[in-house]
């Protein structure tokens, strides 16, 4: 018993020297609370000596967990880079954010910064908070600390590129994302993110190659595959655009803008039928339905259906009088029925709402609605040869590919 108190003593009071002295050069207050601990420890034990008494077992087993036990797990943790001030700031730092208080949690977290700047954990939550405040720069700042220390922390690669989206520095988001990519290619917020900004740059080309590799890792995305048929419809490439829509379709059959893009394609090569068909199923979507209405009118017009070329058109005036009826007035094919238009005579103006539909998404329509129109007046000979010349490139695209490959086996 003698032995075990004197041990106790021994090892007791060496800690708490250890720790004490540790404090003193760190100059961290964090170390107070163990040094409490175990005093309380060492308390105990010397009440049991002073009046010479044996603690119970409870009593026993508390003394050595404050006095001994706790201390030596916290030089252990430190001993594998886990700091208790750390530990203590970001644990400040989480309580004072869970009550709101960004300016407590932010000073617990410099507080830290300024003791060892190379914490990860710190510089990340930092961003975090300043992302949240609307601090951009800043986050970006931190994001970038956080990367630096971890290499591998892909979230922040794309928080950055995101951000500086939001800034409108493309181009510095657009190497981020690359950077990402290089490291991560399945990264699939990544590829989305940087196809809408080659898209929204008018790099088509690039966005194409973003797209076709992110399929890879995801042949089954909706996003990808829409966002395929989208570079490949401002590339002029139809046909290619088709075959991605039609995929995308497959995995979402109640996206009404990929249907509406199907119809001006169609419209393109002079697929009446089929057109019409993908606008009666767009007409479902509030946004595309007062359009689909009058392409409608304009198909039933060309198949010198008036009456229900009239249906439609008064129902697109309905749902959109003030878009409608100025499209109306520049298209000559209207003037046969002009005369049983309902065109109202005060157009109110339309207060403008927010569109459910993306810029990328606008942009296609637009340029499949401008490309239908110029294609409106070629023969349907000149859409054959549209088709088997695109045929053709693509064939010998495949031999030259194909030749490539043989030359690379034989190498």
């Amino acid at each position: 018993m003698l032995i075990e108190e004197l041990l106790f003593i021994f090892v007791s009071f060496a800690i708490f020297v250890y720790m004490f002295f540790r404090m003193i050069r760190r100059n961290d207050t964090s170390y107070v609370a163990i040094l409490v601990l175990e005093a309380m420890g060492i308390a105990l034990n010397f009440l049991e000596v002073l009046f010479d008494v044996e603690l119970n077992v409870l009593f026993t087993i508390l003394k050595y967990i404050l006095a001994v036990l706790i201390p030596i797990i916290i030089i252990i943790l430190e001993k594998r880079g886990i700091y208790l001030y750390e530990a203590t700031n970001l644990t400040q730092a989480k309580i004072s954010l869970l009550f709101n208080n960004n300016k407590k949690a932010k000073d617990a977290l410099l507080n830290l910064l300024e003791k060892n700047k190379n914490s990860y954990k710190a510089h990340k939550m930092l961003a975090e908070i300043y992302e949240k405040e609307g601090g951009m720069r800043k986050a970006i700042d931190e994001y970038v600390q956080a990367i630096d220390i971890d290499k591998q922390d892909y979230a922040s690669y794309y928080k950055v590129a995101e951000l500086l989206n939001g800034l409108d520095k493309k181009e510095e988001a657009t190497q981020m994302l690359f950077s990402l990519l290089n490291k991560k290619p399945d990264t699939y917020e990544a590829s989305i993110l940087l196809g809408d900004i080659l898209i929204d740059t008018e790099m088509y080309k690039e966005a194409v190659n973003v797209y076709q590799e992110a399929l890879k890792y995801n042949p089954y995305s909706y996003d990808i595959n829409y966002s395929l048929g989208i570079a490949y419809t401002m590339l002029n490439d139809f046909q290619s655009a088709k075959t991605a829509y039609e995929k995308a379709a497959e995995i979402n059959s109640l996206a009404y803008a990929l249907k509406y893009d199907l119809a001006e394609i169609a419209l393109i090569y002079k697929d009446i039928e089929e057109a019409e068909k993908k606008f009666l199923e767009a007409i479902n979507e509030e946004e595309l339905s007062a359009d689909s209405y009058y392409e409608l009118s304009k198909i039933a017009l060309i198949k010198n259906d008036k009456e229900t070329a009239i249906k439609y058109i008064n129902t697109a005036i309905d749902i959109d009088s003030q878009k409608i009826v100025n499209k109306v007035k520049k298209e000559p094919i209207f003037i046969p029925i002009m005369a049983k238009i309902s065109i109202p005579f005060n157009i109110e103006e339309k207060e403008q709402q927010e569109t459910k539909l993306s810029n990328k998404e606008i942009k296609v329509k637009e340029h499949l609605e401008e490309m239908s129109e110029i294609t409106r007046h070629l023969s349907y000979n000149d859409i054959d040869l549209l088709r088997k010349n695109r045929r053709e490139n693509l064939k010998k695209e495949l031999e030259a590919k194909e030749e490539i490959d043989e030359k690379e086996r034989h190498d």
